[in-house]
C-alpha cells in the first residue's frame, strides 16, 4: 500500500470510528490473522451459548451430527470433514466415548465411529442448537451477509490451504 493511500485509510479509520488510533493499532484492523481470530472468538462465544443446553461444546456437537448422520464413519474421514488433525479427532472421540455418546469399532487398521443410543437421543438437541446458532448470527448480520461471509471464508480458506507454504508478506 502506498504511503498516500495508507494515510488516507488511516484518516478514514479515525473518521469512521471517532477515536484516534495509531498506525500500530491500525495494522491490527487490517490484518487477516487478527481479524479472523477476532471473528472466531466472537462466533465461538455465541456458539458455546447456543450449545450449552446440550452439555457439549460446538465441536463435539458437530461430531455427534456427523457420526449420527453417517454411522460407521472413520476417524480419518471425520478429521478431514472437520479440518482437524488425526490426533485432535482422537482426543475428541475419547471424550465422547467417555460420555457414552459414541463407540469405536476397529476394522483392520481403520477405526469406525458409531453413535450410541445416548448419542442418537442427543442428536435432535444438537441439531436444534445448530439451528439456533445460525438463526442468531443471521439475526445479527442478516441473511445475505451471513451467506456471503460463509462463502467468502470457505473460498479464502481453500486458497490459503492451497498456498500454505507461500511466505507471508512483510507488511503484516
Amino acid at each position: 500500500m502506498t504511503k498516500q493511500k495508507n494515510s488516507f485509510t488511516f484518516l478514514l479509520y479515525i473518521q469512521n470510528n471517532g477515536g484516534a488510533k495509531t498506525m500500530d493499532e491500525l495494522f491490527l484492523h487490517n490484518c487477516l490473522f487478527f481479524s479472523a481470530n477476532r471473528l472466531s472468538r466472537a462466533i465461538t462465544k455465541i456458539a458455546e451459548e447456543e450449545f450449552a443446553s446440550t452439555g457439549l461444546s460446538p465441536m463435539y456437537g458437530y461430531i455427534i451430527r456427523l457420526v449420527t448422520g453417517s454411522p460407521g464413519i472413520s476417524q480419518k474421514e471425520l478429521s478431514e470433514k472437520l479440518y482437524i488433525t488425526a490426533s485432535t479427532i482422537t482426543r475428541f472421540i475419547d471424550k465422547l466415548e467417555g460420555k457414552q455418546l459414541v463407540e469405536r469399532q476397529g476394522k483392520g487398521k481403520t477405526v469406525l465411529i458409531y453413535p450410541t443410543a445416548k448419542g442418537k437421543e442427543l442428536e435432535p438437541f444438537v441439531r436444534q442448537a445448530s439451528k439456533n446458532l445460525k438463526a442468531r448470527y443471521i439475526d445479527i448480520l442478516g441473511q445475505q451477509i451471513s451467506e456471503q461471509l460463509v462463502d467468502d471464508i470457505n473460498e479464502t480458506s481453500d486458497k490459503l490451504e492451497e498456498k500454505r507454504k507461500r511466505p507471508c508478506s512483510s507488511t503484516e
